[in-house]
């Protein structure tokens, strides 16, 4: 057992667990702590599809797929649009470091682990333009066992070491203090423990606190996440020059209540220095779950992209804002009309290709790894069993086989929020405009032509189902989604240096403190921009806590003590 001083680290979820994974390969212990208890070690990665952004990857050559670290560069600056000299220093050098890493140490380090990958998707697809948002190629890596397989691939070696005496858990514990020693050193951290919770997974737990406690070591990782699952904190960060004219209403969360910010405040409090608060990136595509597990539960539709969206007025939302292309200036063109909802319109044949719901829990197929149960997703006329049961339990689902009772429908909802009455003729005359594109080989209607682009791409074919009029009744009965807006992470956070050391107010290193994951913005305080390219954020808790990892076994290993 190593005689090396602890590091703390604050938050169980994934960046937490890679960079305890990073630490007691050196053989430096580790004391892991968490507010929640035993069953929530993880964090939000559990509940995630497993999405990992690669780049020139063997699965991407292997599907004929050209890409290169250039490539990617250029859409991550692209997408990012950095424009801020200061806040946005050590973001672009962490954004250059996670493309160099995607494109290089990323798919073996993960494989080396054990990780699989089932196939290659193409998610945020773009503004339409080169020069402009998106990926240029498909580059979402989805895991085989989604989001609990890559939990799995590093809390085995954690609670391997943790029977060897390096790693010291201690769930249920609240921080509320970060200790700071006379030179002006985080040591350690105090706080609360909490009274024992047997609350499922995600679920909320009791805040009752029991006893307090004190826990120093050589230095302290926050790696707690962002503020997702925290509405109030959203809204009071809510961006209104960009996304206005006010703060949304309604939203459904796609995080646990657990996901609060805390920590990202308390270390504020102690004097870091946080950037980019008010980058978000949420979701327009959010269904309330009709099974919840915590407070407003939200689920992500991850559509194709046939469906016709429509904003709250019944107007066909304009190119290039279709589905699956540009996640944030969709919500920026939603959130300008004043209401804080959409609506898709698709039938039975798009329905069973192209809905797709994020979570683990929504994917069993994939997240048991069943290659029986992935046929019928495979060959199913009604969409997967989770989608199918949406459709009979959700409340933003309206399904009729015609489109005078959909709209009908579609306005009993809207009444709940308020919102104005949708027209048949007007949403008909939608309808019927892009139909009427489909009675040749040739279009001008641009959605038209991102469906057939698409299925160009063999992984999608399947996927993706062929062009074809809405209203034609042998691809009924028709559907309509009301699409809530779904909150999901923060892309500012704690400001920090490549090494994951946080900086304070003036700049500078703060000693004795790091950060990882969500909190930091997923490195440097927000190495995403203002939006993403998607894959980026499991890969990105990787990647910090693995720099922070790394960079801290560096400097606190006992032979670096020695020298």
């Amino acid at each position: 057992m190593s005689t090396a001083q602890p590091i703390i680290i604050v938050g169980g979820g994934l960046s937490g667990l890679v960079a305890a994974h990073e630490l007691t390969k050196k053989n430096i212990p580790v004391i892991i702590i968490d507010q929640e208890n035993e069953g929530n070690l993880g964090g939000q990665a559990f509940w995630s599809l497993g999405g990992i952004f690669c780049v020139d990857s063997a699965d991407q050559r292997s599907n004929g797929i050209k890409d290169s670290r250039e490539l990617a560069w250029a859409d991550w600056l692209n997408t990012a649009g950095f424009d801020r000299d200061r806040e946005d220093h050590w973001p672009r050098q962490w954004a250059k470091a996670f493309v160099d890493f995607a494109a290089g140490k990323m798919e073996p380090y993960l494989k080396n682990l054990g990780v699989k990958f089932l196939s290659v998707g193409w998610a945020e697809r773009g503004s339409g333009s080169a020069s402009g948002h998106g990926n240029s190629v498909p580059r979402f890596h989805l895991t085989w066992g989604v989001g609990p397989e890559i939990v799995r691939v590093f809390e085995q070696p954690v609670r391997a070491a943790a029977k060897k005496g390096l790693v010291t858990f201690r769930f249920r514990h609240q921080v509320d203090q970060i200790i700071v020693d006379s030179t002006g050193r985080a040591v350690g951290v105090q706080g609360v423990v909490l009274e024992p919770s047997q609350a499922e997974r995600g679920a909320p737990s009791s805040r009752v606190a029991i006893d307090k406690f004190e826990i120093r070591g050589s230095a302290v990782l926050i790696a707690s996440g962002g503020i997702g699952g925290n509405v109030e904190a959203v809204k009071r960060n809510w961006p209104i020059d960009r996304l206005g004219p006010k703060v949304p209403e309604s939203f459904v969360v796609g995080v646990p209540a657990h996901v609060d910010g805390r920590m990202v405040q308390i270390a504020k409090d102690t004097g870091a220095n946080t950037v980019n608060m008010d980058r978000m990136w949420h979701y327009t595509e959010g269904l309330a779950n009709w099974d919840p597990i915590w407070p407003a539960h939200g689920i992500r539709v991850i559509p194709g992209p046939s469906s016709i969206w429509l904003d709250a007025t019944g107007k066909r939302l304009p190119a290039f804002l279709f589905p699956g292309c540009d996640t944030l200036s969709t919500l920026r063109h939603i959130c300008a009309t004043g209401y804080d909802y959409s609506w898709f319109i698709l039938d039975r044949e798009i329905i069973s290709r192209e809905f797709s719901l994020s979570g683990s829990e929504q994917n069993p197929d994939i997240t048991n790894k069943s290659h029986i149960q992935l046929l019928h997703r495979l060959f199913t006329r009604w969409g997967t069993w989770p989608v199918q049961a949406f459709m009979k339990h959700g409340k933003d689902f309206i399904v009729e086989d015609d489109l005078e009772s959909l709209v009908a429908g579609m306005n009993r909802l809207a009444s709940e929020r308020d919102g104005p009455v949708l027209s048949l003729e007007a949403i008909r005359h939608e309808i019927q405009t892009r139909d009427a594109q489909q009675d040749n080989k040739f279009t001008k209607d641009a959605q038209i032509m991102l469906i057939e682009n698409t299925r160009k791409y063999g992984a999608d074919k399947r996927r993706v189902a062929k062009p074809h009029k809405i209203l034609s009744p042998a691809a009924g009965p028709l559907i309509a989604v009301r699409m809530n807006l779904l909150t999901r992470k923060s892309l500012g956070g704690l400001e920090t240096d490549l090494d994951g050391n946080v900086l304070n107010t003036a700049g500078e290193s703060f000693p004795g403190l790091y950060a990882a994951g969500e909190a930091s913005g997923f490195g440097g305080g927000g190495m995403h921009g203002y939006s993403s390219l998607e894959g980026t954020f499991l890969g990105g808790c990787i990647f910090s806590g693995y720099q922070a990892g790394r960079a801290l076994a560096e400097k606190y290993s006992p032979l670096s003590a020695r020298l």
